[in-house]
């Protein structure tokens, strides 16, 4: 009884912070299903019927369908050409012992000092000087390139945890280095993996400055957080259409999370053991 009522203000305060949580998202549900008189006369009251209007109305005037499709392309060659660098990049850290791997790491490390906007001047001329400016290739390059930091600080620590053992008896056998990477670290890397997966997934499914100025406003090839902003101004501030193609951009979102949450818990659990 004693300890129970110890865990009584926490008790509050996490049902407090769940229920701040909730309303926003249950507003936000809610009016995806109304229309505006709707919205302004009751907010909070459920809605009236659950028709599918607001989101037909949301697919058909922003073309949410190639949108959505345009940022799955983007997103999913990004996180793959990410993997590709990070991985090894972070393999190739761990394992070095010399002063020269702790200073590459730093340089990865300053990628965190580096404001997002600051980067954007010199990544338009850089997309016009290679020709590939209004295009999702350059994106699909420029995107791992900011990831880079995070995937590769996140992989060497969890690649550092693997014993060095574990390898000797794998070159015993005759493995490669690349078999040893493939076979031992990326196998047990697995819960960081998918959290670089998941938190580059988010940041690259979300960006909006860059692929405004990059790709541009063009329907056949800009991605759905840029086309999303066209419904305020094709339907005249219908936030009834306005929520529910929001709505219907964050089905992946949930998709995905759902999928690696387990991976990405792992991760969490095991660095906190082993801090």
């Amino acid at each position: 009884m004693k300890l129970g009522k110890r865990w009584l203000p926490a008790h509050v305060l996490v049902w407090t912070y769940a229920v701040l949580l909730v309303i926003p998202l249950y507003y936000f549900l809610a009016s995806a299903f109304k229309t505006n008189d709707e919205i302004f006369a009751h907010p909070m009251a459920p809605p009236t019927s659950l028709g599918l209007g607001n989101f037909r109305t949301a697919f058909d005037s922003a073309d949410l369908g190639l949108s959505v499709l345009n940022s799955a392309v983007v997103t999913l060659f990004s996180l793959a050409l990410t993997l590709l660098l990070a991985v090894p990049a972070a393999f190739a850290i761990a394992r070095s012992t010399g002063r020269s791997a702790a200073v590459i790491e730093r340089v990865f490390s300053l990628g965190f000092l580096i404001p997002t906007f600051a980067a954007l001047f010199p990544t338009f001329l850089l997309a016009a000087a290679t020709g590939l400016f209004h295009t999702r290739t350059f994106m699909v390059l420029f995107l791992p390139a900011t990831a880079m930091p995070l995937s590769v600080v996140i992989l060497v620590q969890f690649m550092r945890t693997i014993p060095r053992e574990m390898e000797e008896a794998a070159r015993l056998d005759g493995a490669s280095t690349f078999a040893v990477l493939r076979h031992i670290y990326t196998p047990m890397c697995l819960p960081g993996i998918a959290t670089v997966l998941l938190l580059n997934f988010l940041t690259f499914w979300n960006e909006y400055l860059y692929s405004l100025v990059i790709i541009g406003p063009d329907p056949s090839q800009r991605t759905v957080q840029v086309a999303l902003p066209t419904l305020k101004s094709i339907t005249g501030t219908d936030y009834g259409v306005l929520t529910a193609g929001t709505v219907l951009t964050l089905i992946p979102v949930w998709v995905v999370y759902t999928i690696l949450q387990k991976r990405m818990q792992q991760a969490l659990v095991s660095g906190a053991v082993k801090m």
